[in-house]
C-alpha cells in the first residue's frame, strides 16, 4: 500500500485498548467464519488496529479500511505499512451511499466494529444499506460491540455505558437486537448466527441475500 509521511515508530500512533483487548477474539472468529480468501471492506477503523491484526493474520484476503474522521487516515495507512493486502484507507461517511468505495456485489465481507451505538440511528441504517449493496450473494456484514437483547438482563457494565453514551449525545446508545435485525432485514441481510464475546459484546453475522429454506 502507498506509503503516509507520520510518526516513525508506530508505538508513537493513536492507539485503543479495548481494540487490543478484542483483536484476539474478534480474529478468532473471523478465522471460524469468513472463507480461506475474499474482500473485505472497514467500516469505521478508528486506529487501524483490527485491520493490521486481521490483515496480517489472514493474508489471502484484501482489506479496505474506511474511516469518516480523514485526520484518521494516515494513521491507519501507517499502522498497515508493509501489508500487502491492505488497501489505501479511504473516508467514507456510511450515509452518504454514492462514496463507498466499491462497486455493486463485490465484496464477501463488510466489518464494524463499535460504531452503531456512537453514531445516531441512520448510521445504523445506511449500514446495512451500504453492506447490502456491496456484498455479492452469499456475503457477510459482521457487526462486533455491546447490544441490547430483549428478553435478557442486561450487563451493568453496558447499562452504565448505555447512560453515558446518552449523556454524552441523545442520539448515541446501544441499540436492540431486534432493531438492528430489522434494519437489516429492510435492507436484504438476514442475521444467521450471534457470538457471545468477552467484556459483554456479541459478534453478528448477517448474511446478504434470501434466508436458507426451513
Amino acid at each position: 500500500m502507498t506509503q503516509h509521511h507520520g510518526p516513525s515508530d508506530p508505538s508513537e500512533l493513536p492507539h485503543s485498548p479495548a481494540a487490543d483487548r478484542n483483536k484476539a477474539p474478534i480474529l478468532a472468529a473471523l478465522q471460524r467464519l469468513l472463507p480461506p480468501a475474499g474482500r473485505a471492506l472497514e467500516v469505521a477503523a478508528g486506529t487501524g488496529q483490527h485491520a493490521a491484526h486481521f490483515a496480517a493474520a489472514l493474508p489471502a484476503w484484501r482489506w479496505l479500511p474506511t474511516e469518516p474522521d480523514a485526520a484518521m487516515l494516515p494513521v491507519i495507512a501507517r499502522r498497515c505499512a508493509g501489508l500487502a493486502n491492505v488497501d489505501e484507507p479511504q473516508q467514507l461517511d456510511v450515509r452518504e451511499a454514492e462514496r463507498w468505495p466499491v462497486d455493486a456485489g463485490t465484496l464477501d465481507a463488510v466489518y464494524c466494529a463499535n460504531m452503531i451505538h456512537i453514531a445516531p440511528w441512520p448510521c445504523c441504517e445506511a449500514l446495512m444499506q451500504g453492506a447490502a449493496r456491496g456484498l455479492r450473494p452469499g456475503g457477510v456484514l459482521v457487526l462486533y460491540g455491546p447490544f441490547v437483547v430483549e428478553g435478557e438482563p442486561l450487563a451493568l457494565s453496558n447499562a452504565a455505558f448505555d447512560a453515558d453514551l446518552r449523556r454524552r449525545n441523545p442520539a448515541w446508545g446501544l441499540r436492540t437486537l431486534a432493531s438492528v435485525a430489522a434494519a437489516a432485514a429492510a435492507a436484504g441481510l438476514h442475521q444467521v448466527e450471534r457470538v457471545a464475546m468477552p467484556a459483554n459484546n456479541l459478534l453478528l453475522v448477517l448474511r446478504a441475500g434470501a434466508p436458507a429454506a426451513s
